[in-house]
């Protein structure tokens, strides 16, 4: 998938009622979703020829937003144990130190808190799944 379908894809969506939608093509997975209405914000991406943009590098910080993200390489969960719940939503408010999650590796359980008070407007990622170092986990808008 090329970036000028990303932005066309991404562009349709400012413009219209969706909440959610989620696009799959020759392996490339894009997913895009509002939290109250309101669209994550996004950078103009300008890859080299031939590069392969993944969804996650579209979002970006502004001003008033603040992407929390992941301190190591390991498993994501959103709560303290699989019949709990979990630790935020989107629409939560948080405060700077609160837990937001725990992503294990190596059979430890490593908490990431709130780097900064506001409410949660998106997760990134699905509860059980793999993240990689500097990978978006949270966008927090900053109170």
């Amino acid at each position: 998938m090329d970036i000028q379908k990303i932005e066309q894809i991404l562009n349709l969506i400012e413009k219209t009622n969706f909440v959610e939608v989620e696009i799959e093509e020759a392996g490339f997975r894009i997913k895009a979703r509002r939290a109250n209405g309101l669209a994550a914000p996004r950078s103009e991406i300008k890859p080299e020829s031939g590069a392969k943009v993944a969804a996650k590098d579209i979002v970006s910080e502004t001003d008033n937003c603040f992407i929390t993200r992941s301190p190591l390489v390991g498993t994501f969960y959103r709560a303290p144990s699989p019949n709990a719940t979990p630790f935020v939503e989107v629409g939560d408010v948080v405060k700077k130190g609160q837990v937001l999650c725990i992503i294990e590796a190596m059979k430890l359980m490593n908490e990431v808190e709130a780097e900064v008070d506001g409410k949660i407007v998106s997760i990134f990622v699905e509860n059980a799944q793999p993240v990689e170092y500097g990978e978006p986990l949270f966008l927090i808008q900053k109170s």
